[in-house]
């Protein structure tokens, strides 16, 4: 490889986890803001979350084909405009002439940008993982850049609190409109960049291609875009249920500590993230997976069997034992998105655009299993929940022993 090429690869490593960056900070914006809108609509506290979340079923497989048709950069660029407009609308919901309407306005900026989100992971994963030359060099860089978008995501709820203080029936989003007014300049900033940096693309440089195979032909892939569906459903209720079971005991500061160990989860999220970006090029991201994903449905069968009685002291509360055992769960989940993706692209050559697209379709995981397990929660109880999580991780465990085999090598992927 060349100085030059080397430079570019670099350039294009740096901007791809910049972009990283920007999906959770997009992304982790709608839980906070769902506080100003749930105390007039009961209704509205997750749909944010879940409006985010469902563009990715409607995005996702056109993500990909964009990629194939108009590449990375392109591909990057519309996904920046388009996250651009989706917080020019939500900023539109604070004006108060649109009074009862003004929720529904923030929703569908909350869903243009969740097709934002949606063609910039689309770009992002795929290309880091090219960039790595996939194994497990790929699978390194895509948790650095993971280690990046945790550390956005812990950031963003803080800065949102920052700027709500205390929840009241008169906070609304025009409490938040310096953050949004931060996230178009970031938007703007980021479009230009793009723009002029070089991205490689590898699509284009393999010229008209033709696709005899259909991507879900190839059984690692289908069964890790399956894997990945239970993955984030995973993520995201392993710490929301936390935080509601917390928040529930009814003790002084009890919303305050289950926020704390909400928080925890995400940090340890990033810390295991930064370690496995140290780790990946020496440790097979098939072991990495095996290993984190067995110790984090020990983790939870031991806080689900583990007496209530059984107290710690957080924050000067006493708190059950078991939700330090979930919250450590953190640091099992870092590494399974990168990991999941990479192994299901191994070996994909020219299908991996593709499989990008119908992989960012199943996100919408994130919206549909933490409802069902928030249904659970509301029947049986919310440690009772976790079950459904265990399920879960179960077949992400199959998948890491078993699914991620690539048995269709006879296919071309040239």
């Amino acid at each position: 490889m060349t100085k030059t090429n080397q430079k570019s690869n670099i350039v294009a490593i740096v901007t791809m986890c910049f972009i990283f960056a920007m999906i959770s900070f997009v992304t982790n914006m709608a839980a906070p803001f769902g506080n100003i809108w749930k105390g007039q609509y009961n209704w509205a506290a997750m749909m944010g979350n879940m409006m985010n979340f469902a563009a990715y079923l409607f995005m996702g497989i056109p993500a990909g084909n964009m990629l194939v048709k108009f590449g990375y950069k392109k591909t990057t660029l519309i996904g920046l405009a388009t996250g651009f407009v989706g917080i020019c609308i939500q900023y539109l919901s604070s004006f108060s002439f649109l009074a009862g309407s003004a929720i529904y306005v923030y929703l569908l900026g909350a869903f243009v940008c969740g097709f934002c989100v949606c063609m910039l992971n689309t770009v992002v994963n795929p290309m880091l993982n090219i960039l790595g030359g996939g194994g497990n060099k790929g699978n390194q860089l895509i948790q650095i850049g993971g280690t990046l978008n945790s550390l956005t995501g812990t950031l963003t709820p803080l800065l949102v609190g920052v700027l709500i203080g205390t929840v009241t029936d008169k906070t609304a989003m025009s409490d938040v409109t310096p953050l949004l007014f931060i996230a178009m300049a970031v938007f703007a900033v980021s479009f230009v960049i793009i723009k002029l940096v070089n991205i490689p693309e590898p699509a284009k440089e393999r010229g008209n291609v033709v696709y005899e195979h259909k991507v879900w032909e190839f059984r690692h892939t289908l069964l890790g875009v399956i894997a990945i569906f239970f993955y984030v459903g995973v993520e995201i209720g392993i710490p929301a249920q936390l935080n509601f079971y917390i928040s529930d005991l009814g003790f002084v500061g009890s919303a305050a500590v289950g926020g704390f160990l909400a928080a925890a989860y995400w940090l340890l999220m990033m810390v295991g993230r930064f370690a496995s970006s140290a780790l990946s090029g020496k440790i097979a991201t098939r072991t990495q997976m095996i290993c984190m994903t067995s110790l984090a449905i020990v983790l939870l069968l031991v806080a689900i069997f583990l007496p209530e009685s059984i107290s710690m002291t957080v924050k000067g509360a006493a708190v059950p034992m078991k939700t330090i055992f979930i919250a450590a769960c953190g640091i099992c989940t870092s590494i399974m998105w990168g990991a999941i993706f990479n192994l299901s692209v191994e070996g994909l050559g020219k299908y991996t655009e593709k499989a990008s697209g119908l992989f960012m379709t199943m996100v919408v995981g994130g919206g549909i299993m933490p409802l069902i397990q928030e249904f659970i929660a509301h029947k049986t109880g919310a440690i009772t929940s976790y079950w459904l999580v265990i399920a879960m991780l179960a077949y992400i465990l199959y998948y890491a022993l078993i699914g991620c085999k690539n048995v269709n090598k006879d296919i071309p992927v040239e």
